[in-house]
């Protein structure tokens, strides 16, 4: 069956693929597998050259890959051109800081020398996401590949286009051939690259369901994986928080990315001495939104990536209501073209709600009502996912307390969740395992050897490690 690259914003079919075949799949892993054996004897200063580049490349081509994204998958064109800008930045962060996170570390021993090396696995296979096509991308292969690891990308089918320019972009920077191949091939085919003996680790951003499969193959093949998986994260506003800051934070936090981010704020859960307050501005900021061409920079809300993403919310949405929860603002499809669809606020929404339990992915928020922050703590907590969430407070010991009781990967104090290169990021719970970004991402992928050189004497000097 054919690949089709569609305008969600329009319903028109931009381009049509035909899935890699068995050769050209087999010619990718093949040059990656290749490439690896002297792409890991390359020194850190080549590598981080050829970063550089690639930073400036996207730089250079940053309106032109935006539109793509934009196009592809109907991402408002400034966060296109914002994501592309990040990616340059991500670049830069692993090109300057690769070697200092992976030099060789000394450890004591009884031995005349000991220490620890980090060295590249092999081929990574990234399976990647739509909702932040380029970054998703990026955030591995920046680390992974200045570790000295290939890989092979199969991204998401509806965005085609984005997945071979990226490789295009590796190609035309200077890259060695086969540092990073992208294959188009559709999710069926995903078990067999993960079992192919040239794949040495995997690392999936997807959804929980995609998790237990990769999960499951990867750890039948003993392969080792990274899984970066679904949200419902909590944003928690407290009696004495900043309530006009915390409610336009919240917006944007629900509503970036047409509200399709794993780590957009998906539950508010507010403390009932300020929940009416919160409720109306959040609900007027919302409304202030501006639905339209994701092409034209005033937009804020584009529509929707797919026509099922949109029919999903919908049943999530009209089964909330039917479970009590009171329509606050929008609720409907928005025009006749295109998968769009209003931002949404959902009131009175209790822990039995489906917006309560699922992950939303498109602009729906759940308001939830605490008696107080020990109660809201407790409503955070009750979710099967534990990616990240946000608290809302003055009272800034009083957050740091709250914030180790927390079940999530991370915890945002007065501010919304974002991911930047020089923190890791990742969940616990339904929400994944491992990390990316920061010192931590860049060591997922490789192998922490040990090397002891003995025995040790007295008169043994201490010296250090040396490659």
């Amino acid at each position: 069956m054919s690949i089709q690259s569609i305008n969600p914003a329009t319903e028109e079919v931009l381009e049509t693929f035909e899935p890699y075949s068995s050769e050209q799949i087999d010619e990718a892993l093949q040059q990656a597998h290749t490439a690896f054996s002297s792409w890991r004897r390359t020194s850190f200063a080549e590598r981080s050259a050829l970063f550089h580049r690639l930073a400036s490349y996207l730089r250079e081509h940053k309106a032109r890959l935006a539109r793509i994204a934009t196009l592809e998958m109907g991402k408002p064109i400034v966060e296109a051109e914002s994501e592309v800008e990040k990616c340059a930045l991500n670049c830069e962060y692993y090109a300057d800081n690769a070697e200092k996170f992976l030099s060789p570390q000394v450890l004591p021993s009884n031995a005349t020398k000991s220490y620890i090396a980090f060295r590249p696995l092999g081929v990574v296979l990234a399976l990647m996401p739509w909702n932040f096509p380029y970054w998703q991308v990026m955030r591995f292969a920046a680390p992974g590949l200045m570790a000295g690891n290939t890989a092979v990308l199969k991204h998401a089918s509806n965005v085609s286009q984005v997945a071979l320019e990226i490789e295009r972009m590796f190609e035309a920077c200077g890259f060695p051939q086969g540092v990073f191949r992208t294959v188009l091939v559709p999710g069926a085919e995903t078990e067999a690259l993960i079992k192919d003996p040239r794949i040495a680790a995997v690392t999936l951003t997807g959804s929980e369901q995609a998790g237990i499969k990769v999960a499951s193959t990867s750890g039948g093949e003993i392969k080792k994986h990274v899984l970066e998986l679904g949200g419902a994260d909590a944003y928690i506003v407290l009696a004495d928080a900043d309530l006009d800051a915390a409610a336009k934070t919240a917006v944007q936090a629900r509503n970036q990315n047409n509200g399709q981010s794993c780590i957009a704020a998906k539950r508010f859960i507010v403390v009932d001495q300020v929940y009416d307050a919160f409720t109306e501005k959040f609900v007027k900021y919302t409304q202030q939104l501006r639905i339209g061409d994701p092409l034209e920079r005033e937009t804020k809300i584009g529509p929707l990536a797919r026509k099922d993403l949109r029919e999903t919310l919908e049943k999530q949405v009209q089964d909330s209501l039917a479970q009590g929860a009171k329509l606050a603002t929008g609720g409907k499809r928005v025009g006749d073209k295109g998968y769009y669809y209003e931002p949404t606020i959902l009131a009175d929404v209790t822990p039995e709600m489906t917006a309560f339990k699922e992950e939303t992915f498109g602009p729906l928020a759940a308001v939830i009502r605490a008696r107080d922050a020990e109660h809201a703590i407790e409503l955070a907590n009750d979710s099967i996912f534990g990616l990240s969430s946000n608290l809302w407070t003055r009272d800034l010991e009083l957050a740091q307390q709250l914030a180790a009781r927390i079940e999530a990967g991370g915890v945002f104090i007065n501010g919304m969740t974002a991911s930047t290169p020089s923190l890791p990021f990742g969940g616990v719970k339904h929400s994944g395992y491992g990390r990316e970004l920061s010192h931590f991402g860049i060591q997922e992928f490789v192998n922490i050897q040990t090397i002891w050189i003995g025995p040790k004497t007295d008169e043994t000097p201490t010296q250090s490690p040396a490659e």
